[in-house]
């Protein structure tokens, strides 16, 4: 230990809210609220049912919060505290996924900044390491919340799925993770039943909602399945001392020996069709949920409404950035306009995020009415529509534009409000703030780059590809090295997005390399839809393309060449998908024709399909 250098760790805003604040409330979900003093003690026993379901055959828990070493030697060491800087390379930030081999602090960012034959980006032996793992399936409740201190606090890494997947695709999740717990809201307790399998040794745990009516289930796949309150209702283990992780010899810890461990296991769509596992580490969800409290105003006073997925990349991080500020959490189950406005009206909210369609819900309520004190609402995934700017705004409604991606804790950028566009009318301002702006606090300046990672003129018109790098990117897809040194190439984060770069230096994009479609904040491989359209023996030729969408900002609609002299209609093959997918992923329309646009290659121009 030294006395200058302590490992970063969200785990410890808890700690010190609780020590600071232990009488504010700082979680509500209905008529039920928890201080920080019963929120703390609440995860210290969580984590304490955790550890005996975590621990190895030598008895000791994971070695996720310990470092890959599983040993305290690097606790506060220069090695681990982001600070190192070896012979020929420097750590740019500290963080993983920030390394450039040869570069030095002050160099301009070129082509071939990381040095040939070297890596650019550390931390490649954590992706291969088999972390103890605790899934959570469920929607924005207390134990969700809970979970992002307890899980790492007894040495696990965190793994937040949507329960609205399939039990397909939680199979495919489940065993590539490795779970060794899985936490599932009793509403989707059976599909994760059968995704675990007959016969699994995963301890099942069912997260019960007696405020929203959500009961126990006791037979079929609830039998001999403990709820939540069942599972916690343990002696809590007394924090382990100043810097002990959690997870050694036994103890709940709040603190950590490596910073550049995993926190959490957060699963994204791909360009394969299948979800890639990316890892965050302590310090760059410290840092990243840092510059959320700096970049939202979050303080004391702050009453924080859930309507972003906690699943979502952490909530963006704001599952510990509020606990930071010794805010309150306002925990909602559903995103439903009468929930989210009695919540405006009793609970006094300040701040809430999420997707455009979550901004279309609040002004097309009819509760809706003009605010007696400012709500922030800080939306990302697609630009609000002027209109609906214009109705926030009128409602006394504070509205800002972020841009980021899973592998990036969630927003990297945010489009700074200007002073001068108070003067704009609202389709104006709007213009402005569909632009996916400059770098947040916490992480280095964005770039738009060509081919050779040279930077595009500032122009507003030439398009390259937007890269990122900073404190806040991820370690690195979990088990795919070769994926992580692809996306670290040149020693940026590549987006696969393509934008501009204005003169003010605001990035807007342009348009998406990758084939994702965003459907109310939810994101969809286009190519997965077409795996599954391609599955029924009467497709011969598929593409799926994202339109836009008046409330969910895009849906996905299929283009099917069928077979010669198949007469298999739109309605079959809709449900074709959703025998195999989530409802949400499932094509609007299928539109059938001869043949695809194809380039002299052979690709699809999905750009002609889109129009």
């Amino acid at each position: 230990m030294f006395a200058n250098t302590e490992p970063l760790t969200p785990l410890r805003f808890l700690e010190r809210s609780a020590e600071v604040f232990p009488d504010r409330p700082a979680i509500v979900h209905g008529s039920r609220v928890w201080s920080y003093e019963q929120f703390e003690r609440d995860v210290r026993r969580f984590a304490t049912a955790l550890l005996p379901l975590l621990s190895g055959s030598d008895g000791s828990a994971g070695a996720a919060s310990r470092g890959s070493a599983g040993s305290d030697d690097a606790a506060g060491s220069p090695e681990s505290a982001g600070s190192r800087e070896s012979a020929g390379s420097a750590v740019t930030g500290g963080s993983p996924g920030t390394v450039e081999s040869g570069d030095t602090a002050g160099s301009e960012r070129s082509a071939g900044a990381s040095g040939e034959g070297n890596e650019s980006f550390q931390g490649a032996e954590l992706l291969e390491c088999s972390w103890p793992t605790v899934a959570v399936i469920a929607p924005n409740l207390p134990a969700t919340l809970m979970a992002h201190y307890a899980v790492p606090a007894a040495g696990a890494v965190l793994v937040p799925l949507n329960p609205r997947l399939s039990a397909r695709e939680l199979s495919y999740i489940l065993e590539h993770c490795e779970a060794r717990v899985v936490l599932a809201d009793t509403s989707v307790l059976e599909t994760v039943a059968q995704a675990l399998g007959d016969g699994s040794d995963v301890t099942l745990v069912q997260i019960d909602d007696p405020q929203a009516g959500v009961h126990p289930v006791r037979d079929g796949a609830g039998s001999g399945v403990s709820t939540f309150e069942e599972f916690i209702d343990v002696e809590p283990a007394q924090p382990a001392g100043p810097g002990a992780s959690g997870g050694n010899d036994g103890g709940v810890g709040y603190g950590v020996a490596d910073e550049n461990a995993p926190i959490t296991l957060n699963y994204t769509s791909g360009t394969t069709g299948r979800p890639k596992g990316v890892l965050y580490s302590h310090r760059g969800a410290y840092l990243n949920s840092l510059g959320e409290v700096f970049h939202n105003g979050f303080t004391g006073a702050t009453r924080y409404l859930w309507t972003l997925p906690m699943f979502h990349c952490n909530g963006w991080c704001t599952t510990w950035a509020v606990t930071a500020a010794g805010g309150t959490h306002v925990c909602l189950r559903a995103v439903r306009a009468d929930e989210i406005w009695r919540a405006f009206d009793e609970q006094g909210i300040t701040h809430l995020c999420g997707a455009p369609a979550v901004c279309s819900i609040i002004v097309d309520a009819s509760e809706a009415h003009p605010l007696e004190h400012t709500i922030r609402i800080t939306t990302a995934g697609a630009p609000p529509a002027p209109s609906i700017i214009e109705r926030l705004e009128s409602a006394g409604f504070d509205i800002v534009h972020v841009y980021g991606l899973t592998e990036v804790f969630g927003p990297i950028t945010i489009c700074e409000p200007q002073e001068q566009w108070r003067e704009l009318s609202p389709r104006e301002r709007a213009q402005q703030m569909s632009r996916q702006g400059v770098a947040m606090i916490q992480a280095e300046s964005a770039r738009v780059v060509d081919d050779s990672l040279e930077d595009v003129p500032a122009d507003g018109t030439t398009v390259g590809e937007v890269v990122l790098r900073g404190n806040n990117v991820m370690i690195g897809y979990y088990k795919d090295v070769p994926a992580t040194r692809k996306a670290f190439e040149g020693g940026w984060f590549h987006t696969g997005d393509l934008g501009v770069m204005h003169p003010n230096n605001y990035i807007q994009l342009r348009d998406r390399a990758k084939d994702i479609i965003i459907s109310g904040g939810e994101n969809i491989s286009s190519i997965e839809v077409e795996q599954a359209l391609y599955s029924h023996p009467d497709v011969a030729d598929v593409a799926v393309v994202g339109v836009a969408h008046e409330k969910w900002g895009e849906r996905p609609v299929a283009h099917v060449v069928r077979v010669n002299g198949s007469t298999v209609t739109e309605e079959e093959l809709r449900d074709h998908v959703r025998n195999q997918l989530s409802g949400f992923k499932v094509p609007d329309s299928v539109v059938f024709s001869d043949e695809l646009p194809r380039t002299a290659t052979g690709k699809v121009r999905k750009n002609l399909l889109r129009d």
